[in-house]
Formats: C-alpha cells, structure tokens, sequence
C-alpha cells in the first residue's frame, strides 16, 4: 500500500467506513500478528499500533505489507514530527496523537498521512480543525460521555470526531449516534489478559461484537 494508490483522503473515508479503530497496546509484540488475525476475523479494518509498543515502527515495517486486503495501518502516540517521518517510511498511512501538535499535522500532511490529533476542549478541537486535522480524536473519553459528543458537534458539525478511551461495546453505539465519524477501542477490544491467556478468539468475539454495534447504530 502506497500513498499514491491510498492517500489521505481516501485513508480518512476507509477509517469512517470502518467505524472502528482497533488501538493496540501490548507488552509482548511476538503475539501482534496473532491480534491483527484476530481483529481482522472480527470484521474490523482499522489497526492503531502505538509507539509505546516496544519496537513499533518495526512492527510497523513488518506488518504493513502483510494486512489483509482492505485493512488499514496506523501509528499512535505519536507526539513529533521525527516520529512522523518514521513511520510513514514504515508504512503507516495514519497517525493518531493523544495531543494536539500543529508540527505533527503538518508533518503528516508532507507525507499525504491522515493527521488525527487528540482534544479535549471545543476550543482545542476547533484550533485542531483549523490546523489541518482530518479527525479530531477526542481523549481521554472516559468521564465526557457521548452526550458530550453531541453537545461538541451541534455547532461544529464540520469537525470529523473520534473519541478514544472509555469506549467499550455496551456505548460503542451510543458514541456513534451522537455524531462520531469513528470510535476508538483500546483495552475494551484487545484486552491483556486475554492476549496474556492467547484467548485469541475472545478478541475476535470482542471485534465483531464491535462490528455489529456501530452497524446497528448506522
């Protein structure tokens, strides 16, 4: 996958269309491949490999050419434009931010990556609009609710937004009837224990139980 045959925009309709961004924290990456399996077998086609992953840009590398057909590869955490550099090289076609950094859009924007920046406030999600965001990750998620959502986009219903955190199956609907482009699921979806245990088909269940939450919502 090239950025001449998936540019951004395209990335960004493919992570709307998708619904979910599928966020991967782990402690162990020899069982990566296993997740994506996992994740991919549940129908979700939206993977966010953070850089807090112990090795992630080469996993990155590794993984990139080898998603299934469709699936599209992100990198998270990403706080600078260095970082930006790297895993575009790697084969990133998104990068998702718990900040907002105008370096890191206009980083991502000279390699045709989709800049997803996270906010907390009207005010950051606006300036981060302004600034170039193709999706305003709203984070942490957790104590704002999808109300919150709601509230945020009935004056600004131009902004694509992606919360991330606090998002599991029970609200997973709820987010995106209040307006979310997309949502994005962490421990919820790809739980440690079960990665620890290897229960690598409750991950599955998890993500096609995700699947049939957004599409029931749409």
């Amino acid at each position: 996958m090239t950025n001449t045959t998936h540019p951004r925009a395209e990335v960004v309709e493919a992570v709307e269309r998708a619904g979910i961004v599928a966020v991967i924290r782990m402690k162990d990456p020899n069982k990566l491949q296993a997740v994506v399996d996992a994740i991919a077998e549940g129908g979700i086609r939206a993977l966010e490999i953070t850089m807090t992953v112990p090795g992630a840009v080469d996993l990155i590398r590794d993984l990139a050419p080898r998603l299934p057909e469709g699936f599209i590869l992100g990198a998270g955490t990403v706080l600078d434009a260095e970082t930006v550099a790297r895993v575009a090289d790697a084969g990133a076609r998104y990068v998702v931010s718990p900040v907002f950094r105008r370096s890191v859009i206009e980083a991502c924007h000279a390699r045709d990556l989709a800049a997803m920046p996270g906010c907390f406030t009207p005010t950051e999600i606006l300036d981060a609009w302004d600034a170039g965001a193709d999706i305003v990750k709203v984070f942490p998620a957790t104590t704002l609710g999808p109300s919150y959502l709601k509230d945020v986009r009935a004056p600004l219903p131009q902004v694509k937004l992606m919360p991330t955190g606090g998002v599991t199956v029970e609200n997973a609907g709820d987010w995106i009837r209040a307006g979310a482009a997309a949502i994005g699921a962490g421990s919820s979806l790809v739980d440690a224990k079960a990665i620890e245990g290897r229960r690598f088909d409750e991950i599955m269940a998890r993500a096609r139980a995700f699947v049939d939450a957004v599409r029931g919502a749409r």
